[in-house]
């Protein structure tokens, strides 16, 4: 099924597209609803673009968009994002930022008078027929966290299917998951965490979501060497099938709420 026929055909069905933004991450989800959510923007305003590919051509708006954390990589394009559509909700953790992209965003959020939640483990976006996404962490105040400490992670869910995201989230943060949820973590799709990073991604966490497809967010050949190769490792003993953006471009999976299937 191609991206074009995907915009005509979303009702009955969950898309999930991890858009190619380069180094940083963006993921656009369309519900079975026609209801819709941007996880983060990638770095720059190429996210623009990504979304032209999978929104139907008339569509102006996204009921959600919900900022992991506030680092450059991944809020880089919102604000050209909510400046362009009208927003809904936007969802944030919380966590005090210096960087000067989170303010230019902020004084955009004020402007177009776009409503702002803190984001919180148990709450629920509830997307109707039966797709919803649960916010799993922060479970407390991460003001004074380090950015990628105080991710937002949450887990989409239709049916009996999921899709876990992670933002950035480091291991100590995966571990405190694994403590809180164990099994119940199980998902079909795992966005690693930090984009293939070392820091993520931990042998105890991957085996507790146990995930058929594992997706990595980065730009192809970055200065950072993303994705590890013991993370590729981690992933390869559970049995997940590794996916790049920065190889495979936008990466795009289907759910019917029974089975989940990459495009």
């Amino acid at each position: 099924m191609s991206l074009a026929s995907i915009k005509g055909s979303v009702r009955g069905s969950l898309f999930v597209y991890f858009l190619d933004v380069g180094q940083g991450d963006a993921v656009y989800v369309r519900t079975p609803s026609g209801r819709d959510m941007l996880v983060d923007g990638g770095p720059s305003r190429s996210v623009i673009r990504r979304l032209s590919e999978a929104m139907p051509w008339h569509d102006r708006s996204i009921d959600v968009v919900l900022e992991t954390h506030p680092d450059a990589d991944h809020i880089g394009g919102l604000p050209d994002v909510l400046s362009r559509y009208d927003v809904g909700v936007f969802l944030e953790p919380g966590v005090e930022s210096g960087n000067s992209i989170d303010d230019e965003l902020s004084r955009v959020r004020q402007k177009k008078g776009v409503e702002s939640i803190i984001a919180r483990r148990g709450m629920r976006i509830n997307f109707g027929d039966g797709a919803y996404f649960d916010i799993l962490f922060p479970d407390g105040d991460v003001s004074r966290s380090e950015t990628n400490a105080a991710s937002i992670v949450g887990a989409l869910r239709y049916g009996s299917t999921s899709v876990m995201l992670t933002g950035d989230s480091p291991k100590q943060v995966e571990a405190r998951l694994v403590s809180l949820d164990g099994s119940r973590l199980r998902s079909d799709v795992l966005k690693a965490g930090h984009h293939g990073s070392r820091t993520s991604s931990g042998l105890g966490f991957v085996g507790a979501v146990s995930p058929r497809y594992a997706v990595i967010s980065a730009g192809a050949q970055n200065r950072y060497g993303h994705p590890h190769r013991e993370v590729l490792d981690i992933f390869e003993g559970v049995g997940a099938e590794v996916l790049m953006t920065g190889e495979e471009g936008t990466v795009v999976f289907v759910s019917d709420g029974s089975v989940v299937e990459r495009d």
